[in-house]
């Protein structure tokens, strides 16, 4: 049985596939469903134009908690982590803090060249978290 899962949401396309796909586990109404974000490390959240505004940490934070908030609310008992570190190794840590059962990612799909230069954070939950773990793939074009 499985009794606690913890979510990986990125905030992206992908968030919605997670949600399907946790949609279709059937679990019991006790299961705890811990829905989480990991928030850059650094001050440098991504890819910012030099000429545009940068978004603060804590504008930034309460932006995601709203959007977490938007899927917690459809999931009964569901508890929000918004963390600040590396992803992969934040989404194990709250794995291992929680005693997960399962983790679900999703996964961008990169191949080759780019999964070798940006990293393929899916890859390094399933090698390294003590649970198992669901990676849901995108949508074939």
């Amino acid at each position: 049985m499985v009794n606690t899962i913890v979510v990986g949401i990125d905030i992206s396309e992908m968030t919605a596939r997670v949600m399907d796909a946790l949609n279709k586990i059937q679990v019991d109404s006790s299961t705890k469903i811990i829905l989480c974000h990991v928030l850059p490390a650094s001050e440098n959240y991504g890819d910012q134009e030099a000429d545009k505004p940068h978004t603060s940490w804590e504008s930034l934070y309460q932006h995601r908690e709203k959007q977490l908030t938007y899927y917690a609310d459809k999931i009964k008992g569901s508890v929000i982590e918004i963390v600040r570190g590396d992803p992969a190794e934040e989404i194990i840590r709250l794995a291992n803090i929680y005693h997960a059962d399962l983790i679900v990612i999703g996964t961008r799909g990169l191949k080759g060249f780019k999964r070798i230069i940006e990293g393929s954070v899916s890859s390094q939950v399933v090698t390294d978290a003590l649970c198992d773990v669901l990676v849901v793939k995108p949508a074939k074009n």
